[in-house]
């Protein structure tokens, strides 16, 4: 594999950065990953933490070098994060369960899987076009799906910050999945909070990340997000990846994985604080994924 990735996240007006965004890859496949932790829930960026390091960890144990079944994967490791999240709450006795957002993606074979539960989002551009994106889990997105309210009157709708989705609440997320798409030369990838993609319009956004170099264009996109939104400016935070297929496109920065060793795995998700005894067992991960399988199973058959 052959690409260029670039994250940064500033804390924009708020008192504290709950978004947390990182990335791991091995010799064939690329994770990344993006979570917003909700302010109207006291510690969001625990929750963040906790969905960012969930799926770390599953990558690092199921990419050898690739996962088997991408698809399975995201939707088992997103559920298993919403699990550690309340069972973390439970083990630290706080008041609240936290909660956050996720929107993540999976690169292998050259193709790209994503999926996501809330209002961060995920974008796919090529050749100067937006290939496709998620569609938020919120009050305000339903509104546009049914042309109910105009693009126009989002901002200042009262609707627009309210989600029925998320990790860390009571009931199983709804995990939307995506791909597989067929990677080609130049497509980018994006991850973005709502900080980001929220004050800019949605050409602004596909013009910067066509034109300039990932390194370039998240740091762009993030100063106009925080000039238009002001003073009140959320967490904004990007994560990006252009998909370079040889060395003819390859630039500067690129990563090039072809000669890793088979066991490599390379991470910019740290661990949080804590000891190991924090941490599930494999047999215990297997456990978790089994119930949240059979979870899963039951509320479909409700649903029939």
């Amino acid at each position: 594999m052959r690409f260029s990735v670039y994250q940064e996240s500033r804390k924009g007006g708020r008192r504290v950065n709950q978004d947390r965004m990182g990335y791991c890859f091995t010799r064939d496949a690329l994770l990344m990953v993006l979570a917003d932790g909700l302010g109207g829930h006291a510690h969001g960026e625990v929750a963040a933490q906790q969905a960012l390091q969930t799926l770390a960890r599953q990558f690092q144990l199921q990419a050898r070098p690739a996962v088997r079944n991408p698809a399975e994967f995201l939707q088992d490791t997103i559920m298993l994060a919403h699990r550690e999240i309340h069972r973390h709450a439970e083990a630290n006795q706080m008041a609240d369960v936290p909660r956050t957002t996720v929107v993540c993606c999976l690169v292998q074979h050259g193709q790209i899987h994503w999926a996501h539960a809330g209002d961060s989002r995920y974008y796919l551009l090529r050749k100067g076009r937006l290939l496709t994106r998620t569609r938020d889990h919120s009050k305000i997105e339903n509104l546009l799906q049914q042309e109910r309210v105009l693009p126009m009157e989002v901002a200042n709708h009262p609707e627009r910050n309210k989600l029925y989705n998320c990790l860390g609440s009571p009931n199983l997320p709804l995990i939307d999945l995506g791909g597989p798409v067929r990677l080609e030369p130049g497509d980018v990838a994006l991850l973005c909070s709502d900080g980001l993609w929220g004050p800019l319009d949605e050409p602004a956004l596909v013009d910067k990340l066509s034109r300039l170099s990932v390194v370039q264009a998240v740091p762009a996109l993030i100063d106009q997000a925080l000039q238009q939104a002001g003073e009140g400016a959320d967490n904004t935070t990007g994560i990006a990846m252009m998909w370079e297929l040889d060395n003819n496109t390859a630039g500067q920065d690129a990563v090039m994985t072809d000669t890793l060793p088979l066991n490599a795995f390379t991470t910019s998700i740290l661990e949080r604080s804590g000891t190991d005894s924090d941490l599930l067992s494999e047999e215990e991960i297997e456990r978790s994924i089994a119930e949240i399988r059979a979870a899963i199973d039951k509320t479909s058959n409700l649903m029939r």
